[in-house]
Order: C-alpha cells, then structure tokens, then sequence
C-alpha cells in the first residue's frame, strides 16, 4: 500500500479536468433550505450505481455455497460486510464531494509517479477481474436460459460496448434509472423466489446473530471471507467519488455538507438493497438445499438446475437465471464507468469511450473463451472464483488510501473525520486487508 512518504505537490489546479467530464455536475439539484425530498431525489442515483458492484455475478457463488453448506448462519457475515461497505462508501462520496477529486485523482495529487502508476496498474487488473467476472456471469445465465455455448455467451458479452454507448447519449440520469431498473427486477425475481421457498423467519433472525462458530470452524470461516472479499468491491470506491460529482450542489461549506448528507443516505439506502439481494441468495441456498440435505450445492449451474424440482415450481429456475442476467449487464456497465474514471484519474488521460470498454472486454473476453473452451463449466466457476481474488488482492490500495484522505484535516477541511469515524473507518480498513490477507493464503496454500 502507498507509503506515507510518497507524497509530492498537489497537481495544479489548471491541470485538473472534472471527473467524468462529459457528465460533470449535468443533475440539477434544489437548492436553498426546506427541500428535503427534492435533494433527496436529485441525489438518488449514484447510490444504486454503486450497489451493483455488491451483488455481482461473483457474489453469488459464495452465498450459494455458505446457504448450502451452512444455512442461515453466514447471514450475519454479509450483514457486517454491508455495514462495512455503507462506511466506505460514504467516506467515498464524502471525498468527492468536499475535494472535487475522485480517488484516483486524489491518489495523482499526492503521490509520487511511481507510486501512482503501480496504483493504476493493480486498480486496471482489478477492473478486468471484476469484467471477467460479469462476463462468466452472463454467459451462464444465456446458457441456462437459452441453452447457448458457453464460448458463445463469452463471446456476445463484447457487444455490451454497443449497450452502454447506447445508453450514455441519453444523459446520466437515463443511465442511472436503466440500473435502477434492473436492479428492481433482480430484488423482484428473489422476492419470487422466497415466496416460493418460504424459508423460516426465526432461522433469518437467528443467522443475523454473529457466532463463534464462524470463526472456530475451518470451512465456514473460508467461505465467511469469501463472502467478504466478493462484497467490498474496490473499484466502487474510485466510481463513488466520481458519480456524486454529476450533481449540481452548492460550492459553500453548506452546500458541500448538505450534499454529504443525501449523498449518504442514497447510498445506504442502496446498500439496504445490494443487503437484501446478497442475504436472498444465501436464504434461497439454505431454505432450498440446506434443509433439504443438500449440503453440497456450490455452483451457480448446479443451483439453476436444482431449484425448481427443489422448491416443486417450475419457474423457480428460470426466474433464478434471469436475476443473473440482469445482474451480469448491470455491472458492466458500472464496470465501464469506473474503468475510464481510473484511466483519466491515474494518468489524466482522455480515451474514446469505446476504445476503453473494448480493451478492457478483450482482455477478459480472452482468457475466459480459452478456460471455457478447455474446461467447460467447471473451469468458468474456478475463473469465476480466481476474479474475486484478483479484487481481493487490489482492495486495500484503494481502501487505505481513501481513509487516509478523509482523515487528513489538510485536504478535507471541518469535513475531516472525526475521531470515532477515523477509528472506525482504521478498523474496516484491518478487518479487510487480514481477511482478504488470509482468504488468499488459502487459496494458494490450501
């Protein structure tokens, strides 16, 4: 992580290009006192783009196989890593909205060169982890729903460039309420899903309760970190402190505060729902194998095809792979988004949107048809699992970089941290990096 001595001058300020310029402070927001909802609804939005990044394809091998093989129990564990996030995040948000940087550019205009370029670097293998992930995730859900080759459905996710490109000339409040809306349909299809499988209340109360147990039982302490590691998403860090500056708040110490605050609450309350979906999965895995017996169940391909004789209702299934669908399409987009963030951030460097979603595609579009094409289905679940050690890898260079900025009564001003946040947020950043830290030596190590 970046040492504290490599810091050089700020970046001067004739330097400095917006963030997401195309986009930069295009939403209207009400201003004066005694608007309460109408900033409340300006503001939502950027909230919702980060939650996608919380319940992405790679979210949900590990709470299938926690629901499966453990019930209820690891509910708590996705409980906490949501509480975590929603601090992140808002600390995120708080950045951009106070310094007008994003993170990355934060990270440009304080470190040294080589500092920032090694941060570009491991933040680009993380966005290209994070794609290759949402691509695996779309091409098993057009293989369960339509029956297409894997190598296929890998290769149609290039034409995802086309969608976004598509979306973006509409505005980015157009784009915003394109992911609002299938995030709707993916909380519809769980919501389905648990009414089917009814699973019981008081086994969800009890498995929000943190025990012992997840820490003193080898297995369940693997996938727990599992589930933490594919929750806080590194890349939504750098993307938060960017899309918040889309809104066109005041430049005072009161406009800045009011926008910290609905800032905030927009994405907690987006995080409530990324909450709500996370916990759906490993609900459905614990109520429709788990109690069955199925303590086995830790595929995504494998969970399709069990559902609907599972659970006796013959949509349960495809309903099940539709929300994967939408959840694969919604995080590329926000995918796109944070990659072109990081490349302008890092090396305020200006590419053609096009070009940049298409590198990057390639680059996961690549080593995911040969794994395929070589392995089949078992090795895109193994890719899949190896994306979000990738992320796990990258995320405390953007983690403790981040607190370290919101911390810092030089850069922030009275929007500083206070100390009970500092602690907190130091806390989150530990608990993370040794986690993250020990899920990797077992997956190396065994």
């Amino acid at each position: 992580m970046p040492p504290p001595s490599a810091t050089t001058a700020p970046v001067p300020v004739e330097e400095r290009r917006p963030s997401l310029a195309e986009s930069y402070r295009t939403v209207t927001v009400p201003l004066g006192k005694g608007r309460f909802w109408g900033k409340i609804g300006a503001f939502a939005g950027p909230g919702y783009m980060v939650a996608v990044g919380y319940m992405d394809p790679g979210n949900w091998a590990t709470d299938i196989a926690g629901g499966s093989a453990f019930g209820y129990t690891l509910l708590s564990v996705i409980l906490i890593s949501n509480i975590m996030a929603m601090i992140l995040q808002s600390l995120s948000a708080k950045l951009g909205i106070v310094t007008g940087l994003d993170l990355a550019q934060a990270c440009r205009a304080h470190y040294g060169r080589v500092v920032n370029f090694s941060l570009w670097v491991l933040c680009e293998l993380a966005i290209i982890a994070c794609d290759l992930a949402e691509v695996l995730g779309t091409a098993i859900a057009l293989q369960l729903l339509f029956g297409m080759p894997l190598v296929a459905g890998v290769c149609l996710t290039a034409f995802d460039v086309m969608l976004i490109l598509a979306l973006q000339r509409f505005g980015f409040r157009k784009l915003e309420a394109f992911i609002v809306a299938l995030l709707v349909v993916i909380a519809g299809c769980f919501a389905f899903e648990l009414a089917i499988a009814q699973p019981s209340i008081a086994a969800i109360a009890d498995g929000l309760i943190p025990r012992a147990e997840i820490i003193t039982n080898p297995a369940m302490l693997y996938i727990a970190i599992g589930i933490l590691g594919a929750t806080v998403m590194p890349h939504n860090l750098y993307l938060h402190s960017s899309i918040v500056q889309t809104r066109a708040f005041d430049q005072d110490e009161a406009g800045k505060r009011d926008a910290v605050r609905h800032a905030t609450i927009d994405s907690t309350v987006a995080l409530f729902l990324a909450l709500f979906i996370n916990a759906s999965i490993l609900i459905l895995a614990a109520a429709a194998f788990h109690v069955n017996g199925r303590t086995d169940v830790a595929e995504i391909d494998q969970a399709y095809r069990l559902l609907s004789p599972t659970l006796g209702a013959g949509a349960a299934s495809v309903v099940f792979a539709v929300a994967l669908l939408a959840s694969g399409q919604n995080s590329t987009i926000t995918g796109t988004l944070a990659g072109q963030i990081v490349a302008e951030g890092f090396l305020n460097l200006k590419l053609p949107l096009w070009l940049r979603r298409s590198v990057t595609r390639l680059l996961a579009i690549v080593p995911a048809v040969i794994v395929v094409a070589l392995y089949g289905g078992q090795g895109a679940t193994q890719l899949l699992v190896l994306s979000q050690v990738v992320l796990s890898l990258q995320l405390p260079f953007a983690i403790v970089p981040l607190v370290r900025f919101t911390g810092d009564a030089k850069q922030m001003g009275v929007f500083a941290n206070p100390l009970w946040l500092k602690l907190a947020a130091w806390t989150i950043a530990a608990v993370v990096i040794v986690l993250n830290v020990k899920l990797l030596i077992g997956f190396f190590f065994g």
